[in-house]
């Protein structure tokens, strides 16, 4: 199969992937992957059954086309291809929790800088990156990471990569209990979707609702969060995207359990003790589990640097400086510090998030 074959039959996959019909699109593919000998065709249709395997959540085979990929690269000796592959096996990572390797490749690109699609990508890579962070609990390198992505994003106009940040900003704080935020940011991605996401996957219009669905169930909104759940559940279906099926279940588990439904609650407990009752020895695996929390807690130095009490423990605003550093807003609005009370930098502008 020559280079215009390929190229037809990318289109032609393509075509039936943007009108759902995803399994079919899935064959196309693998049909011309499997006969064709034309490297920049095998590398593009690499790159679009990585993407449809992400969306569709099976991240290990979205793996072995990320590593495929790669080596269709090196054949190529293309920087801007090698850099393109990287970053879809540090994506692939992310989603199997693989956070170390997914910092490691992410690097990786940035070292490659100078490739023409170097500078298109920097802003995917940091939204990687911050997301290896945040699995990591280093909420300061999470945050900065996102930081750079949203500036990538606005720099050049890139309301999808914006998007996706959005959401993962909004699980951030979710994480460290500022629910406020945790609201704002998805939101945003939904309005962002709603005004230029004509032609982008559904995928994203999911994950903005399931983030509202949580943080929403966290302010006791309990009917605008089941009303943002089954909406990312009926986009998750139609795609056979089984992580975010997953998510919603526990999400809905979490509803009723606010609303007392006890039955449906305990979709969550046997969801969060199937680890435990696979383990030997419960009361001294549970032991170690809580002087671990502990020390966890400490290494990642949740703490206002104003009032010294914990950050993450219970709802509370919280306000970034342009540091990185983040503290609760009333702590610094009593404070009247111009300088970060941690590192002692210019505080004068508000921060990026």
């Amino acid at each position: 199969m020559g280079q215009d074959q390929s190229k037809q039959q990318i289109e032609k996959g393509l075509q039936l992937y943007q009108s759902n019909q995803t399994e079919k699109a899935l064959q196309v593919w693998m049909r011309m992957l499997e006969k064709s000998t034309d490297l920049v065709g095998r590398f593009r249709v690499l790159g679009c059954l990585v993407t449809a395997h992400s969306e569709m959540g099976r991240y290990k085979d979205m793996l072995k086309f990320a590593v495929v990929q790669i080596d269709t690269a090196r054949e190529l000796e293309d920087a801007d291809c090698l850099m393109e592959s990287y970053l879809n096996l540090a994506r692939s990572n992310e989603k199997l929790c693989e956070f170390q390797k997914t910092i490691s490749y992410c690097k990786t690109c940035l070292s490659m800088q100078g490739t023409r699609v170097g500078h298109q990508l920097n802003g995917q890579v940091s939204l990687s990156m911050g997301n290896a962070f945040l699995g990591l609990s280093l909420f300061q390198k999470a945050l900065e990471s996102f930081e750079k992505a949203l500036r990538y994003a606005h720099n050049n106009d890139d309301k999808m990569l914006e998007c996706r940040v959005c959401c993962s900003l909004g699980n951030f704080y979710s994480q460290v209990k500022d629910y406020e935020k945790a609201l704002f940011f998805p939101c945003k991605a939904a309005e962002l979707v709603n005004d230029y996401g004509k032609g982008w996957s559904l995928k994203y219009r999911a994950m903005s609702q399931y983030h509202m669905a949580v943080a929403y169930r966290k302010l006791g909104h309990l009917g605008d969060s089941m009303e943002c759940c089954e909406e990312s559940m009926k986009i998750a279906l139609q795609h056979g995207d089984r992580p975010l099926q997953a998510l919603c279940l526990l999400c809905f588990a979490d509803i009723h359990r606010s609303r007392r439904d006890l039955e449906l609650s305990q979709l969550k407990l046997h969801c969060l003790s199937e680890g435990i009752y696979r383990s030997k020895g419960q009361q001294r695996e549970l032991r170690a589990h809580v002087v671990r929390f502990h020390e966890c807690v400490e290494e990642t130095e949740l703490y206002c640097g104003l009032c010294g009490e914990s950050i993450g423990e219970r709802n509370s605003r919280l306000q970034a400086l342009p540091c990185s550093h983040f503290f609760h807003l009333r702590c610094l609005q009593n404070n009247g510090t111009r300088s970060c009370p941690n590192c002692r930098r210019s505080s004068m502008k508000p921060g990026f998030v």
